[in-house]
């Protein structure tokens, strides 16, 4: 029987210690999956616990399609959860700003370590980084972003040039001082 599968069924046994191997086995991905779309450690540490909440009280509804469907369906969890809390906050705006300066060509981005990247995911303006992250990490082509989030396609579209821009302005200047 797959991993997933039988720790499904242990939870849905009441097995506490099931409950605990799901959570030690995801909060991570999850985590770095929250941290896309909130960069702020306790902002997203109050997601985590509402998308960790909102899987335990929704298992009965998951279905199982596979190994790995467990992954996805709590990836979707934490996306949603962060959205919605953008949308509560009145974080959600969308901007035109264009930065001054930036490349028209793809950015050196193998020098910089993993960390430096996101904490520059981080600090892209809301609209920027949901649609930037919907696109790149979540594999949603603009009409699904614009879907979900209630925008026009275009929207998306420009916000993720937006994005792609002003991300490559801040690559730019951080190779030019190292």
């Amino acid at each position: 029987m797959e991993s997933e599968k039988r720790l499904l069924n242990d939870i849905k046994n009441g097995s506490r210690s099931a409950m605990r191997e799901l959570y030690d086995r995801y909060s991570g991905y999850a985590t770095a999956v929250c941290l896309r779309y909130i960069p702020d450690r306790d902002e997203m540490q109050d997601v985590m616990q509402d998308s960790f909440v909102k899987i335990f009280t929704s298992l009965d509804s998951f279905e199982y399609r596979g190994e790995g469907s467990l992954r996805s369906w709590i990836t979707r969890i934490v996306m949603n959860e962060s959205l919605d809390y953008i949308r509560r906050n009145g974080r959600f705006t969308f901007t035109d700003d264009i930065p001054d300066g930036a490349e028209e060509d793809e950015p050196e981005i193998d020098a910089i370590p993993d960390d430096v990247l996101m904490e520059m995911i981080g600090r892209l303006p809301d609209g920027y980084r949901v649609v930037l992250n919907m696109y790149v990490f979540g594999g949603m082509s603009h009409k699904e972003i614009a879907e979900k989030l209630g925008i026009k396609t275009g929207t998306s579209a420009s916000q993720y040039f937006h994005a792609k821009k002003l991300l490559a302005k801040m690559i730019d200047d951080y190779n030019k001082r190292q």
